[in-house]
């Protein structure tokens, strides 16, 4: 995914509040710094110009919205859409995306694993799919124009007019993407009515300190500027117990300035461009969850989450430097080189955290490696609209650099010091040994000590910095230290534009319509992502010092090698995604009171990207043999013959991968407005996500080159009403998705790839706002949905690669550290355990074990071995195993694990039920007002997975925010007292589950901790 492009947020900060929740008459200071309330009915308002809208009628504030690319008040528009002004999002604590989804029915928001991989999943729909050619289920959109892979939760809101978020795929006008819904952030824009400025400053527990600031100055008549930003600083939300210090902070700020002109009473022209800028140590992952698995096959166990270490054992640093590694794979070479392995997968001396503790509380961590985090962003949007008379034409456009950087503590954990380990030890032995002792006259451990050890085994240990020349430690790049330091590292740089026109009319007759075509350009200049260790460093030493004694013993000369790259590197060295659609609706209307929309769009979309997987191997496990003082991996004695797409001939060294896709999509919508308070709808709509490349492999796992694009059917009917003389609004929704063809990653290899899955969705939805009286108001919503995966799809379970069976036998693959699972084809655990024992006996492991919390067993052994040996067996295995006459042994080899269906499980991230409600009180003191509110959210249970285990299983919970303010008469100044999550409720949001060969841990994504602190402000 591209981490760099729009931080959804980052062009926007609010002073926040409900588009619903205010008074009725709102002074120009309540509007955000003095921009006047516009009582103009929204068939007045050009497209594009929002303004809020007073009902004399009731006491609930309406707004106008552009949730269909025209001006419309909320509840004329037959649409299930929630919007926000800056009032409703202060007064319910709306600062970040993560705010923002508590406030929404049938959404739910995490964080993710990588920099830009948080979502919203609306209605069950969301970002399933992971890599750099994925698209996002939900469209963000900053003053109307789409943004791309922008990592939303980054942002503080400020100077904002208003967001508005639509739920449900949007067919025709947002079209491209917009499966899920849209949400469109609006930024205030200049008024030239007057010069207006506003400030406030917060300060909080964690020594948090917020400041936010606009000032409006209009220039002529037709000409005005305004200018806002915002700085926030705090200490982190968690403890690092290792250093003491606190991590996750924030060090950021933004800086937004907008011109508008009026050349004409008909055209109004906006500018904004702005700048982001964020240094500081924020985490992407909170907390990591493990149940030790005590055997090393799995690392942790699928029973249960515990705070616990994984068992290094089963981590691909440890097998490659395992003395097991060395007896199956180096053959003749494996009596040099086991003296010098790491440690063994049997004896415990491998797993690295023996004796680690994991403190318990998840904002709690004791780590060697903290973590970074920097990011910037330019961007330039403009929008002009001008009024015809009898037809309006709306220009949006936008230009968006910049780039992020972030690394993390990998296994969340502090590894066993590796001073005078007795590999070191040995390894510096050799290196002190005459070059005679070797083959060619060469000794090949003589640079690897120096550069891996340059003190000696007693310490520090130097390995490599995540980089882009490939050569690391070996190059220069390291880092040295007293114990590996195991990280990864997450970046990204590019740029998008884009350019959309949209003509509207709004004749007096019963036909209107409207017509558009837009374009986007996404480009993806780097997109990367390294893990290192100090034992990848010593396998890739060891593997190039093989490969160097193997070469001359044959006679043949070599250099002193590494294998490269020395760490894990997906690269992803260029993305290009163009995209153009052309749209347009018809709106009939049968009488004053009943309309008929009629909408299609065509997208088209064009992705290439040139990619490759590094890690010592091409992808056909030819070693990367590079030279010792290399500058770059391209200096490899074999980087012209190596291969890194074996889906075409020849040798290639990034995959080049080109799809397109393109498709017809739509809406239809009958609306009838009963009365002037009473509107009833029914729509159809058909979302499109497009499909994408998955990351190039090794041939032995078996995976589609790409993956599909995804389709919904979305059935939508909905009430918007308002109720006794204006004191009640109630709005109610129910809907039903056929899902085809969803997008679902999983991990294979150590990368994710994506597959296609149907799925069936419905739901319901409730909004209300009452106000009884000036004083009272009081918001409630609910939400229910079900979300069932329709077709049958068959997928090996990462955490249980035993399917539940309990003849299936999980195996540790001692060259690569992946998972396969041995199953006997008649369901006899006593062959499969047999096989498995007989197989292991001869290559020099041992045979299966109990593995806890599982109802099987498992064992360290070589997956391509066991399927082999199967299909063509030795007759003396035949006879052991008491099959005499066979001339097979009848097991499967199962690569991924024994594949389980998913159908009729549930979508991840999909709660059955939400509750959200909130209430606050107005009381007049003689010009001064003084408001206590309090709100609450509940979000019910959902998984983590889509394989729906317990353990996958994220609890409901609920979040509690209260305030309490002063605003002085005409709101010249406030004060606030403010409490967000009361309860200081440690909810789990988010699950996610690492590879097999990092030993399947569970990194957990949480909600923030209590905070409580004052502000105040004043505005003119």
């Amino acid at each position: 995914m591209t981490k760099f492009q729009l931080l959804a947020a980052t062009a926007l900060t609010l002073v926040p509040a409900t588009a619903w929740a205010q008074d009725a008459t709102p002074t120009p200071a309540q509007q955000g710094g003095g921009t006047p309330v516009s009582t103009a009915p929204a068939a007045t308002q050009p497209p594009g110009v929002a303004a809020q809208v007073t009902n004399a009628n009731d006491g609930i504030q309406d707004i106008v919205v552009t949730a269909q690319r025209q001006a419309e008040t909320l509840q004329q528009v037959p649409i299930a859409v929630t919007a926000f002004n800056a009032q409703a999002l202060q007064a319910q604590q709306i600062n970040t995306t993560s705010d923002l989804q508590l406030t929404l029915p049938n959404i739910v928001f995490s964080k993710g694993n990588f920099t830009s991989s948080s979502s919203f999943t609306i209605r069950g729909i969301g970002d399933l799919c992971v890599g750099v050619t994925c698209d996002a289920a939900t469209a963000i959109h900053v003053n109307d124009v789409p943004v791309l892979g922008s990592p939303i939760f980054q942002n503080e809101y400020f100077d904002v007019e208003r967001i508005e978020v639509l739920r449900g795929p949007q067919g025709t006008l947002f079209g491209r993407n917009a499966t899920a819904g849209v949400i469109n952030f609006i930024t205030a824009k200049p008024d030239l009515s007057g010069i207006h400025a506003a400030a406030d400053i917060e300060y909080g527990n964690f020594n948090s300190f917020r400041g936010r600031g606009m000032i409006n100055l209009p220039l002529t008549d037709t000409l005005g500027i305004r200018v806002a930003g915002y700085y926030l600083r705090r200490d982190g939300f968690t403890r690092n117990l290792y250093t003491g210090h606190r991590i996750d902070g924030r060090d950021q700020y933004d800086i937004r300035g907008s011109i508008r002109f009026e050349p004409t009473p008909s055209t109004t022209i906006d500018i904004v461009g702005h700048y982001f800028r964020e240094n500081d140590n924020r985490s992407r992952v909170q907390k990591q969850l493990c149940h030790r698995d005590p055997t090393g096959v799995l690392g942790c166990l699928p029973d249960r989450l515990a705070t616990e270490q994984l068992n290094g054992d089963s981590t691909l640093a440890a097998i490659l430097t395992s003395r097991e590694f060395a007896t199956v794979a180096l053959g003749a070479l494996a009596p040099i080189f086991r003296p010098l392995e790491l440690g063994s997968v049997y004896s415990g001396d491998g797993d690295v955290y023996t004796g680690f503790t994991n403190p318990p509380g998840l904002r709690d961590v004791n780590i060697d490696y903290e973590p970074t985090f920097r990011t910037n962003e330019k961007q330039v949007l403009i929008n002009i609209n001008h009024d015809f008379g009898g037809a309006s034409l709306k220009i949006d456009g936008g230009y968006t650099e910049g780039s992020t950087d972030s690394s993390v503590d990998y296994n969340i954990g502090v590894e066993r010091s590796l001073a005078n380990n007795a590999g070191l030890v040995a390894l510096q032995a050799n290196a002190a040994a005459p070059g005679a002792a070797f083959p060619g006259g060469v000794n090949p451990f003589t640079q690897l000590a120096a550069t891996l050890i340059p003190s000696g085994a007693a310490g520090p240990f130097c390995q490599s910095l995540a980089e882009p020349t490939g050569t690391g430690v070996y190059g220069g790049h390291s880092v040295c230290a007293g114990t590996s330091l195991d990280f990864d590292r997450s970046s990204a740089n590019g740029y998008q534009y884009h350019g959309e026109a949209i003509v509207s009319t709004k004749f007096d007759g019963p036909i209107n319509f409207l017509v558009g075509a837009g374009y986007l350009n996404n480009v993806v200049r780097s997109n990367e992502y390294y893990v290192n260790s100090f034992s990848l460093d010593y396998a890739a030493g060891l593997l190039g010092a093989a490969s160097a004694i193997g070469t001359r013993a044959a006679g043949g000369t070599i250099p002193n090698v590494y294998r490269g790259t020395p760490f894990y590197d997906s690269d992803s060295a260029r993305y290009r995604l163009k995209s153009y659609g052309i749209f347009g609706e018809v709106y009939g209307k049968f009488s004053d009171s009943v309309k008929l929309t009629l909408g299609l769009r065509y997208n088209h979309d064009d992705k290439t990207v040139r990619a490759r997987t590094t890690l010592f191997n091409d992808g056909n496990g030819t070693g990367a043999l590079v030279p010792y003082g290399s500058t770059n991996f391209t200096q490899a004695l074999n980087y012209s013959s190596l291969d890194y797409d074996t889906t075409l001939t020849g040798n290639q060294l990034y995959e080049v991968a080109s799809v397109n896709f393109g498709r017809l999509t739509g809406r239809a919508v009958l609306d009838w407005q009963v009365t002037d308070r009473n509107l009833i709808y029914a729509s159809y709509s058909r979302g499109y996500k497009s499909g994408g490349i998955n990351p190039p492999l090794s041939p032995i796992f078996t995976v589609p080159t790409t993956f599909g694009p995804e389709t919904v059917n979305a059935f939508e009917i909905g009430s918007k009403n308002t109720f006794l003389d204006g004191t009640l609004r109630l709005n109610l929704t129910a809907f039903y998705y056929q899902y085809k063809q969803l997008q679902l990653s999983r991990i294979v290899a150590r990368t994710s790839v994506n597959d296609n899955v149907d799925a069936n969705i419905y739901g319901a939805e409730a909004e209300a706002i009452i106000r009884p009286s000036r004083e009272v108001l009081v918001n409630l919503n609910f939400s229910y949905l079900h979300t069932r995966v329709s077709s049958d799809k068959f997928l090996g379970n990462p955490q249980d690669p035993s399917g539940g069976r309990a003849d299936a036998v999980i195996i540790k693959d001692i060259t690569n550290a992946s998972n396969c699972a041995v199953g006997a084809n008649n369901g006899s655990a006593a062959l499969s355990n047999g096989y498995v024992a007989a197989l292991n006996a001869g290559i020099g492991l041992q045979a299966p074990v109990a593995i806890p919390g599982t109802n099987t067993t498992g064992a360290f052994s070589v997956c391509s071995a066991l399927q082999s040996t199967a299909a063509a067996p030795p007759a003396a295995l035949l006879a052991a195993l008491g099959l005499t006459g066979s001339t097979t042994i009848p097991v499967t080899v199962y690569a991924s694990g024994v594949p389980v269906n998913i159908r009729g499980n549930s979508l991840p991230q999909s709660p059955n039920v939400k509750f959200g409600a909130g209430a606050q009180y107005t009381a007049d003191l003689g010009g001064a007002t003084i408001v206590p509110r309090v709100d609450l959210t509940y979000t019910g249970n959902y998984f983590g997975s889509i394989f729906n285990r317990q353990i996958n299983r994220i609890q409901g919970f609920t979040v509690i925010n209260a305030q309490i303010q002063f605003n002085a008469p005409q709101d010249r100044f406030f004060v606030r007292g403010f409490v967000q999550n009361l309860t200081n409720n440690n909810a789990i949001t988010g699950l996610y589950v690492t590879d097999q060969s990092s030993g399947l841990f569970t990194n957990a994504f949480t909600l923030e901790p209590r905070r409580y602190g004052i502000a105040a402000g004043l505005r003119f």
